[in-house]
C-alpha cells in the first residue's frame, strides 16, 4: 500500500522546521517566549510527514493572493490524552 504524502498536496503549505539559532531569532524579533507561539499537535500529518516533535517550531508559508506568501510559526506539542 502507497502512502500519501500531504506536504505534496496543492492545499498543503510548506511546513518547515526551524533550527534554534532561527527560533532564537524568531523570539527576540518579537519579544515573546516560546509558550506564546500558537501550538500545533505532534500528531498532525503535516507534522508528521515533515518529522516534527514536540518542541520543535515549525515555520508554515502559506500562498497569499494579497501579500504573496504569509509566514506563520507554530510550537509542537503532544495532544492532551482523553
Amino acid at each position: 500500500m502507497t502512502r500519501l504524502n500531504v506536504l505534496l498536496h496543492e492545499m498543503v503549505p510548506d511546513h518547515q522546521i526551524m533550527t534554534g539559532e532561527e527560533v532564537t531569532d524568531l523570539l527576540k524579533t518579537f519579544d515573546i517566549s516560546e509558550d506564546q507561539l500558537p501550538k500545533i499537535y505532534h500528531d498532525d500529518p503535516a507534522i508528521k510527514a515533515c518529522g516534527g516533535k514536540p518542541g520543535n517550531v515549525i515555520r508554515i508559508i502559506r500562498k497569499s493572493q494579497t501579500a504573496g506568501e504569509a509566514t506563520s510559526y507554530r510550537l509542537v506539542v503532544r495532544r492532551p490524552k482523553k
